[in-house]
């Protein structure tokens, strides 16, 4: 199976550094966790740069921080039935498709994405992270091979 296109909303397995860690020193994270594609855009030699924000299962300090996932949408991306929050607060960036993109699970090795988060939800996540990164709460870790600067919010937004 072909690694899939980074497209806005696209739901990934991934090994999520988080700020914490990155402050530790570590450079890659400890966990493999789904990850919501929040940025794309090429680079002038035609790279593909993305960012994503990460899902986790611990409530958000701040509420606004974060989007939870409704229960139905949990089910349809094959994720497990515990509440979970998509964290706009902090966010990797990398270039695609990156050393830290992981299988969804051992029995589909070839399988990185769950599915796209439906474009409501996806609109929800989108606000809460620009709201975040204009109060300038946005904490971010980037893969050692990211120079380029981050797309600006928006930019080559799915429909």
């Amino acid at each position: 199976m072909p690694l899939p296109t980074p497209e806005l909303g696209l739901v990934i397995s991934y090994s999520y550094l988080w700020s914490t860690e990155a402050a530790e020193g570590r450079e890659e994270g400890v966990k493999d966790r789904p990850c919501a594609l929040v940025l794309s855009a090429q680079d002038a030699g035609g790279e593909t740069l993305v960012a994503v924000a990460p899902v986790t299962h611990s409530p958000p300090p701040r509420p606004e921080e974060a989007v939870e996932i409704p229960a139905e949408t949990k089910r349809r991306l094959g994720l497990d039935e515990a509440r979970s929050w998509i964290v706009v607060s902090e966010i990797n960036r990398f270039v695609w498709p990156g050393p830290d993109l992981r299988p969804v699970s051992s029995a589909e090795p070839d399988r990185f994405e769950y599915g796209f988060l439906p474009p409501g939800l996806f609109r929800q996540v989108l606000e809460r992270f620009e709201a975040t990164v204009a109060a300038r709460r946005l904490r971010l870790s980037s893969s050692t091979r990211y120079s380029a600067p981050a797309a600006p919010a928006g930019s080559r937004r799915r429909a």
